[in-house]
């Protein structure tokens, strides 16, 4: 994929920092990949632990030359620095977000987060104000709006081609938590199960929140109410691990959103369809290189990342020639990249490339906020009918 320059004619790498993700965390090292996979930053500070201990043997591990054993350490320190940091990933768990984030916008470096974005509203709106109010740059890492034929659907229902939608059905399915897991010791669930790390929300905040995401985005519509029935299966376990949903968008169009970590024989199963008068279309991110897109009364059509069928958003995020498969990561790295050019542009005080602002923003974190507070309302009053206040 071509890189822009810089105005000064060469292409330089961001200089970046990492709070949270130490060895041995899964997002954490997923944020690195990212970051490097197209070669637009070097991570070069990190505070990879609340344990100063750890954060500082955790950089030495992954030869990262300037270690914090805190995060206010770390954004004091580098806002000094004539070469500190540019940007900062936050890779903590959910409760870790809205404090870090605060600490760097306010020392004038722009951020990356992982979501959702906080576990409270109050949280998540104080994060938009101080981003609105700095003029930062600021992207939440729902990665899935980096896939080539998410953004081709975004387009094509855009243009119109889908016709006004109808109906929206997004699920996100997966198995891993299906017995008590978190009592064995395993990291990612004892943590994301926990409610004063996780928050309020289990698998409504963990992947609800990226399945909710991904239908705003590819349909461009705003949802304004939703019926939902949040539950736990697994005895024992103290937050949600399944959530069915029904959602009223703006403009009449309806939709269901279905999220569980505890259907066995799912490991990542993350699909969406999207329906209107003249078009419908269907993309599954198991299978992320093929987008299905049916005209009404014709044949099924399949739409290849990277063939000629493709329109500029899609190739805006292709690296590679068709038939050489692109999934997660370079997903994910899409985010990256288009942040870089994001923040490289500002600080150059030019316009960026428009397809670069597709990246989800702190607006967006804090609609996936508003989303799991009103799921968890709806579901305590039995599932009634309430509504998304903004």
């Amino acid at each position: 994929m071509a890189i822009e320059s810089t105005s000064q004619g060469h292409r330089r790498r961001l200089r970046l920092g990492m709070v949270g993700g130490g060895p041995g965390a899964f997002i954490g090292a997923v944020h690195r990949i990212a970051a490097r996979l197209d070669d637009r930053y070097e991570l070069v500070a990190a505070a990879l632990s609340s344990d100063p201990e750890k954060s500082l043997a955790g950089a030495k591990e992954l030869n990262i030359p300037r270690a914090y054993g805190s995060f206010q350490e770390m954004a004091v320190a580098e806002a000094k620095l004539p070469h500190g940091i540019e940007v900062v990933s936050i890779v903590t768990p959910n409760h870790m977000h809205h404090a870090p984030a605060k600490v760097f916008l306010e020392a004038g470096i722009d951020v990356i987060c992982d979501k959702p974005l906080t576990t409270t509203l109050e949280d998540a709106l104080d994060l938009a104000n101080t981003v609105k109010r700095t003029g930062l740059v600021f992207g939440v890492t729902h990665n899935y709006t980096g896939h080539p034929l998410v953004r081709q659907a975004r387009e094509m229902v855009a243009a119109g081609e889908l016709g006004p939608i109808r109906l929206v059905q997004v699920e996100y399915v997966q198995d891993w938590l299906s017995t008590l897991l978190e009592k064995t010791g395993q990291k990612q669930a004892e943590w994301r199960t926990d409610p004063a790390r996780s928050g309020p929300a289990g698998s409504l905040g963990d992947i609800g929140t990226h399945a909710y995401n991904l239908a705003c985005f590819v349909t461009g519509l705003t949802c304004e109410t939703i019926a939902a029935d949040v539950s736990t299966f697994v005895p024992g376990r103290r937050l949600d691990d399944n959530v069915h949903m029904l959602l009223r968008f703006a403009g009449g169009a309806k939709g269901s959103l279905w999220a569980t970590q505890v259907a066995p024989g799912n490991e990542n199963n993350l699909r969406l369809r999207v329906y209107g008068e003249k078009a419908g279309l269907e993309w599954h991110q198991e299978n992320p290189n093929e987008l299905s897109f049916t005209p009404l009364g014709q044949p099924k059509q399949i739409i290849r990342r990277g063939s000629a069928g493709t329109g500029s958003a899609a190739a805006h995020a292709t690296r590679i020639p068709s038939g050489h498969p692109e999934g997660y990561l370079e997903a994910f790295a899409q985010l990256y990249n288009d942040l870089a050019d994001q923040i490289i542009s500002r600080r150059e005080k030019r316009a960026p490339n428009p397809l670069s602002l597709l990246v989800p923003t702190v607006e967006d974190g804090v609609e996936g906020v508003r989303f799991i507070k009103t799921a968890l309302e709806s579901s305590k009053n039995g599932s009634t009918w309430t509504t998304i206040s903004r």
